[in-house]
């Protein structure tokens, strides 16, 4: 049987984009059901990609979110992950089914191997070390194939990873922790060495605060977990305490206390230089390099952990937003059945826009009870629903209820079915959910299937239900300032 697959490339616009792509396109068979290439930069020209490629846009939100957007937009079985800056065997694509063809129901995903070729004339400097280090990495997306049904599961990856760290780790863990198991592959693929500029490694230390992350959600054991070894931390804050005690205690005249401060200070930092000094080439560009940055890292350390750890005690933002129809997005007509009539809410068409535009999934769920009392026929509904997706561009699912009250359907709001089959058909978590509506039903529907919910009363919406809203969700004035409470704008 042939592999169902879909390729999968976030991408800033690299030059060794097209190079990748070349070997895709050319590649043996199978080939994939799709190519599609997620430009996450915040704007400029589109992408010069050959044909046979598609190309979406994230708008600069990082890594896990283009990555989202490009599994959720394909409907192959497995979603083949490749970083832009790879470079593929010519045969990839038959190692690829080589690899997933035979796996058991069991296996989500399948890791490939990756090979960091060093200089051979030289000993590597402590970025391209840095770079190798991803040889002996687990689960890291540079060539990665998840199953879709197991990105479903376990909601897609955490968008508040902004960068290429850890992300990958962190949804690893999660599929597994679902009972599904992660296979070594036996493809290869070349990740080149990375020469970056002087403060690379300082730069860098902006992953403590995805760290912190990986700690609030897996435990103080996640580094055992994901096989990351034991990082630097304690010293680093050691280091830290000791250069400010030294800078801090001569102001209170602690002379001999600031001198053992400093010579703490001065010895950590003189271990840890060393340390990185030692494997490389020893050139004096790069010994000062060391020296200098050896110096800086353990603050930088320290301060971006404390900015993660409080980050990761903020709510999470919705990755998915879900609208009713009816005096949320349209003006509300009774039993509306006739597409002439659709008026949309004052600013709701640019508002939708502007979410999918930047990556987020929207769906509608709506109770449509027209169709059972008999006042709308289903015809009429689907010419009205049509009308609304020619106004506001396409949804990413369409859930609509047309029962009664007394039908006992697990459907209708308040119930949480259209939310959790919305959900459901956009591969997200539901609590990764914002249901937005206009009746205590639409809260209390997205409370029931464990999503977050924001009402916009309208004259029509009862003071109990505003007042309940304002207890277990929150109430806005309009659209817009929905979409704030909910996080999903600033």
């Amino acid at each position: 049987m042939t592999l169902d697959y879909t390729v999968v490339i976030p991408t800033t616009g690299r030059e060794t984009l097209r190079p990748l792509l070349a070997t895709l396109l050319g590649g043996p068979d199978p080939r994939p059901a799709e190519i599609l290439v997620v430009d996450d930069r915040p704007g400029g020209a589109d992408l010069d990609v050959p044909d046979g490629v598609r190309v979406l846009r994230s708008g600069g939100r990082g890594p896990a979110a283009a990555r989202n957007l490009g599994w959720r937009t394909a409907k192959s079985e497995w979603i083949a992950f490749v970083d832009d800056d790879v470079v593929l065997a010519p045969d990839w694509p038959r190692q690829l089914e080589t690899d997933l063809g035979s796996l058991p129901p069991e296996v989500a995903a399948s890791q490939g191997r990756i090979t960091v070729p060093l200089p051979a004339d030289r000993r590597p400097t402590d970025d391209e070390r840095g770079t190798a280090g991803l040889e002996h990495a687990r689960w890291i997306t540079a060539d990665m194939a998840y199953r879709r049904s197991a990105l479903v599961e376990a909601g897609g990856f955490d968008e508040r990873f902004p960068r290429a760290f850890r992300e990958d780790s962190d949804l690893a863990l999660r599929v597994a922790e679902a009972g599904h198991r992660i296979d070594q592959g036996e493809r290869l693929t070349t990740h080149p060495a990375r020469r970056a500029g002087f403060f690379y490694s300082l730069k860098a230390q902006r992953g403590n605060a995805d760290n912190a992350l990986m700690r609030a959600k897996h435990g103080v054991l996640w580094r055992q977990r994901t096989g990351a070894g034991p990082g630097r931390l304690g010293r680093h804050a050691l280091s830290t305490v000791a250069g400010l005690a030294a800078l801090a205690l001569p102001v209170v005249r602690q002379r001999g206390k600031a001198l053992l401060a400093a010579g703490v200070w001065a010895g950590l930092t003189a271990e840890f230089a060393t340390r990185r000094i030692l494997p490389g080439p020893r050139t004096p560009g790069e010994v000062a390099r060391m020296v200098v940055t050896s110096a800086l890292i353990p603050p930088a350390a320290c301060y971006h952990r404390l900015r993660g750890e409080i980050a990761a005690r903020r709510p999470r933002p919705p990755v998915a937003v879900l609208f009713d129809r009816d005096d949320t997005l349209i003006v509300d007509v009774p039993y509306l059945n006739d597409p002439d009539g659709v008026r949309p809410v004052p600013g709701a068409v640019e508002l939708v826009r502007d979410l999918r535009d930047r990556g987020i999934p929207v769906g509608v769920v709506s109770n449509q009870s027209g169709v059972a009392k008999g006042l709308i026929t289903p015809e009429q509904l689907d010419a009205v629903n049509a009308r609304v997706k020619e106004l506001f561009g396409p949804f990413g699912t369409w859930q609509v209820c047309v029962h009664d009250d007394g039908d006992g359907c697990a459907c209708r709001k308040p119930a949480p079915g259209m939310v959790l089959r919305a959900a459901g058909e956009l591969g997200v978590d539901p609590a990764s959910c914002v249901v937005i509506g206009d009746t205590g039903a639409d809260v209390d529907a997205a409370l029931a299937a464990g999503a977050r919910a924001v009402l916009v009363p309208t004259a029509r919406t009862l003071e109990p239900e505003i007042a309940r809203a304002r207890r277990h969700a929150a109430v806005a004035r309009d659209l817009s300032e929905a979409l704030r409470l909910a996080g999903v704008t600033g």
